[in-house]
């Protein structure tokens, strides 16, 4: 197993995100044809170069867990070759419910015992918490964390959607590192890049990203993820806006001129940056997690200029 750190999900350039996985997000049960679709994106993704994988237990409420599980099960050895991510924190509503956070200490164990049982292994290699839970007690929560890494259940720990303070606010209670933040990340969704620029703008105030969380990160050796990486097909076959068309041309020229494909262009733009941000790719199909491939394996060929010239194209407006 690889370890986290140099290697593992702090060194992975690209990570796979397993949403799409197990059929509909109604509950129920899944079928033999949503294992072989499972089994079909696993295996384009390690053809990819890329062998860190992220759920979430509520992911096709748990069927994402349970059929990757089933082919772990029908792999001998895959297992030892790759990481698994998962999150808890979020449960999700019902007719008579609605969804709620929840980050309490009993909750947390329960979820990754589930988590471990339908992915049919003994170890997470890393647990986010999903989303901060506003009624959780950050001591109960690191007791938690400890007590599951003391038993080798879980290797080490991260969190998603959250800013620097509250990073700060639980690693101050827990001992082993944090190594992980997920946020959402894309040349669409850019506040967080944009956070550094709009200071002193009268734009600033519409920008929600937590200044000061980028930089957080990066002095403490917590690892940047960002889901929705590619931002929804926005620039890759579903342009709506003339922004998104302009940009979605510009990713074709550049991957024409570099012998890659738009895809993988997109997510340079996210590797790129210096905070050492991990992209993670959320499509189900095998020819779209096949075109990030050169995103895993080569060095993002984007130059200080072009880098530019994509955010701009993006923004639809000169930079302030």
């Amino acid at each position: 197993m690889a370890a986290i750190g140099s290697a593992g999900v702090s060194g992975d350039r690209v990570l796979y995100g397993c949403m799409g996985l197990g059929g509909s997000w109604e509950p129920g049960a899944y079928g033999p044809g949503d294992i072989d679709a499972a089994e079909a994106a696993i295996s384009a993704a390690l053809d990819s170069g890329i062998t860190a994988f992220d759920h979430a237990d509520i992911y096709r409420h748990g069927k994402a867990e349970a059929v990757f599980g089933e082919v772990l099960a029908r792999t001998p050895g895959l297992r030892e070759r790759i990481t698994l991510q998962t999150k808890c924190g979020i449960r999700l509503g019902g007719a008579d419910r609605p969804g709620i956070y929840d980050l309490r200490a009993e909750s947390i164990a329960r979820r990754v015992e589930e988590s471990l049982t339908r992915l049919r292994t003994d170890v997470i290699d890393v647990l986010l918490l999903h989303r901060p839970d506003p009624l959780a007690d950050v001591d109960s929560i690191a007791s938690a964390l400890t007590s599951l890494h003391r038993q080798g259940l879980v290797r080490s720990f991260g969190v998603s959607n959250m800013g620097a303070a509250q990073i700060a606010h639980l690693q101050a209670r827990l001992d082993v590192p944090l190594v992980a933040n997920q946020l959402e990340m894309s040349l669409h969704s850019r506040d967080w890049v944009e956070a550094g620029v709009l200071l002193n703008t009268h734009e600033s105030a519409a920008n929600g990203f937590p200044f000061g969380t980028l930089e957080h990160c990066r002095d403490h050796g917590i690892r940047l993820q960002a889901w929705g990486a590619l931002a929804q097909g926005r620039f890759t076959g579903r342009e709506q806006t003339p922004a998104e068309r302009a940009t979605a041309e510009l990713l074709a020229e550049l991957a024409r001129r570099k012998g890659t494909t738009p895809e993988t262009v997109l997510l340079w733009w996210l590797i790129r940056h210096p905070a050492g941000i991990a992209p993670v790719i959320g499509t189900a199909r095998p020819d779209r997690i096949r075109a990030c491939r050169d995103a895993a394996v080569r060095e993002p060929d984007l130059t200080h200029e072009e880098w530019y010239e994509l955010w701009i194209a993006a923004r639809g407006v000169p930079l302030p």
